[in-house]
């Protein structure tokens, strides 16, 4: 019998069996074919730069597999899940395992981020992915997205309360009720919030975005080297820097980009929002040259021995995402 408590979520830099993401199709979504087709190389590109590392599988309607197939390499394995988007850190499966290395798929159900945005494929992913490998699916009582928490592997948890303790995900439960579930859900033993931002954004300002563990209690955050009082997520993020330092945190502070390819006040220009996988970090460049090369600096310190891939990525940032939120791992046996 599965013991839903024995679970945990390891690192993202522990060993991984595969990577998953998912195909970005919904016409409702992406009304503009020429942008689409934009976003739907960039995810051709970063599923092409993982597979030279660890398999992907990406996940897409069947009746799309013969486009998405175009420029794909070898590495990559269609299956016939149907999707909407492409952002599985979200709606994928959440894959946690027990001290035997035995695999679960812990559902925290993805709802389009507050019912923001058509969901009907995506909300029922993890459930299919699980249902394919025949991993049981554990209950989290949660509403929300993976990419909405940052968890170290080591028992630390952070993230901003308001894309969690928000009526359109988590109706009714307070920060302590929804803090303890996610430390369940992963296996965690600490809980760091920070209060982020509600409703400037579709995620309600996923962690992700900012600052990522890089260690048992070692933390890289992308900062604006001149924060503008008037924008909200810079306060927030100042703010959330300092609760992190608080708790006595290891930080290391990247810089945004100064001067990158798209200026555009929504633009998520985030150095944070990279990948782990087997033998590298896969994260983003955005034309800045000297921004670039402190980030790809930065990355390698912290996870030394790697290969640093840096990608353009920039119709994901005009989505307001990344490659971290593009992907999910499943852990290796």
């Amino acid at each position: 019998m599965t013991d839903p408590d024995a679970y945990f979520m390891p690192a993202e830099d522990a060993p991984h069996a595969a990577t998953f993401m998912q195909w970005p199709a919904h016409r409702r979504v992406y009304r503009d074919p020429v942008y689409r087709d934009m976003v739907q190389q960039t995810i051709r590109d970063i599923a092409n730069a993982i597979a030279e590392f660890e398999p992907v599988y990406l996940l897409a309607d069947e009746k799309d597999h013969r486009r998405a197939r175009r420029g794909l390499s070898g590495g990559v394995v269609l299956w016939d899940v149907p999707t909407d988007d492409l952002w599985c850190r979200d709606a994928g499966p959440i894959f946690v395992q027990n001290e035997a290395g035995d695999l679960a798929v812990r559902q925290i159900q993805f709802n389009g981020w507050g019912n923001r945005q058509p969901h009907g494929n995506d909300a029922r992913v993890a459930a299919r992915v699980a249902e394919r490998l025949g991993l049981p699916v554990l209950p989290s009582g949660l509403v929300g997205e993976g990419g909405g928490v940052e968890q170290s592997g080591h028992g630390l948890l952070m993230a901003h309360e308001s894309s969690w303790v928000n009526p359109n995900r988590n109706p009714g439960l307070s920060r302590t009720e929804t803090g303890a579930r996610l430390l369940a859900a992963l296996g965690a033993e600490q809980m760091i919030w920070s209060p982020g931002v509600t409703g400037e954004d579709i995620t309600d300002y996923h962690i992700d975005s900012l600052a990522r563990f890089t260690g048992p209690e070692r933390v890289l955050i992308a900062l604006p080297d001149r924060p503008d009082p008037r924008d909200p997520f810079h306060q927030a993020a100042l703010e959330t820097h300092d609760i992190l330092a608080a708790a006595g945190l290891e930080i290391e502070v990247i810089p945004e980009p100064a001067r990158a390819r798209i200026e555009h006040p929504e633009f998520v220009a985030s150095y944070a929002n990279f990948y782990v996988c087997n033998g590298a970090v896969i994260a983003p460049h955005f034309g800045d040259g000297e921004t670039d090369d402190i980030a790809a600096e930065a990355l390698a310190r912290h996870f030394p021995g790697r290969e640093i891939v840096m990608l353009n990525v920039d119709p994901l940032g005009e989505l307001g995402g990344g490659i971290h939120c593009a992907t999910q791992q499943m852990p290796a046996a």
